[in-house]
């Protein structure tokens, strides 16, 4: 069975309703990074407003619109128990994209900007979870301000990217030097991202309908595509992502480095009960050894490494990664005497 072409995914009726308009509850565009060479607007979105305070930050290129099966899930099937905080790390989505070096710990520091501006300033209060470059940030954030985090949760991310040519051949199927075109840039991201499988399987997303609240449903409902790879390659049509903006998170993502000294002592003031680390054995991005390391480095509460796994489990096993965040946050309120 073939992948279908970009040209096929364009004529499927189900193409105007990739996105879901899931209304926020709050949003905004925040000038943040005054004294630190900006200042810069993020954009971000609160979905749901429930007592627990859950931020997702994403990797490199991901938008607020990549969370939508998690910001639909815990933001309105269940926005009275949770607030989710969506945002776009600089240089991606609605955020700006100044000409600039980046790093994994100023894009921390504009996101705790952005929690602050919210109010979510309590002990033990923020329940985070971040992928990729993602994981990286929240690693900041865990740095900066570790006795605010009620739960870590780190996905297919590292402490350091190694130099062994792995990732930056990713990068390259990226599309982020030169690609051929935007087709081969899409089957290349979406091959570096899930298994192939997975991907020429019918389309399993959970879809928002009539009775989901604040969402505003279409004439004809939010509609399936034949293969979850056609409903990947219709959300990247319909998202187009910043190269230029790309390239600088990339930067970011490069030159992050937490060495295992730093991650220990990160470990023991968070409290390694509350933090999570999960990477997939076939992660074409970050390589499972990675992971590894990390769960070695961290020593967590709760480590998983599993099989058939890929580097974007918030889309491939939707269902199973929101009920085991949602294990995660209810851990972390315990803990935290809630």
């Amino acid at each position: 069975m073939a992948f279908p072409s970009l040209k096929e995914v364009y004529k499927s009726p189900a193409l105007p309703t990739a996105i879901w308009k899931l209304v926020p509850h709050q949003s905004g565009l925040l000038p943040v990074a005054a004294d630190r060479g900006g200042p810069l607007n993020v954009s971000w979105e609160v979905h749901g407003d429930g007592p627990i305070k859950l931020i997702l930050i994403g990797g490199i290129g991901i938008t607020k619109f990549d969370w939508q099966p998690q910001t639909l899930y815990f933001g309105h099937e269940h926005g009275a128990k949770y607030s989710v905080l969506v945002f776009d790390n600089r240089g991606a989505g609605e955020s700006d994209k100044p000409l600039m070096r980046y790093s994994t710990s100023e894009m921390a520091r504009d996101l705790l900007e952005v929690i602050d501006h919210l109010g979510w300033t309590a002990e033990r209060q923020l329940h985070i979870s971040g992928g990729s470059m993602g994981g990286m940030i929240a690693q900041e954030v865990a740095v900066l301000a570790p006795g605010r985090i009620a739960s870590l949760n780190l996905h297919c991310t590292t402490a350091k990217l190694e130099n062994n040519g792995t990732f930056m051949e990713k990068m390259n199927r990226l599309g982020s030097l030169l690609p051929k075109s935007f087709e081969t840039e899409v089957r290349s991201l979406a091959m570096s991202c899930f298994p192939r499988e997975w991907l020429l399987s019918p389309d399993d997303a959970e879809l928002p309908n009539e009775s989901t609240p604040r969402c505003e449903v279409p004439t004809n409902g939010y509609m399936k595509f034949e293969s979850n790879y056609a409903r990947f390659a219709a959300q990247e049509i319909r998202v187009r992502r910043s190269k230029y903006g790309f390239l600088l998170q990339a930067v970011a993502g490069f030159s992050h480095q937490k060495t295992p000294e730093q991650l220990r002592d990160m470990a023991d003031r968070v409290g390694r009960e509350r933090i999570m680390v999960l990477h997939g054995t076939v992660d074409k991005m970050i390589p499972v050894d990675q992971g590894r390391k990390l769960i070695e480095y961290l020593n967590p509460g709760k480590a998983l490494v599993v099989e058939g796994l890929g580097h974007g489990p918030i889309r491939q096993r939707t269902t199973w990664f929101n009920e085991l965040l949602e294990e995660r946050c209810s851990l972390g309120e315990n803990l935290s005497g809630r």
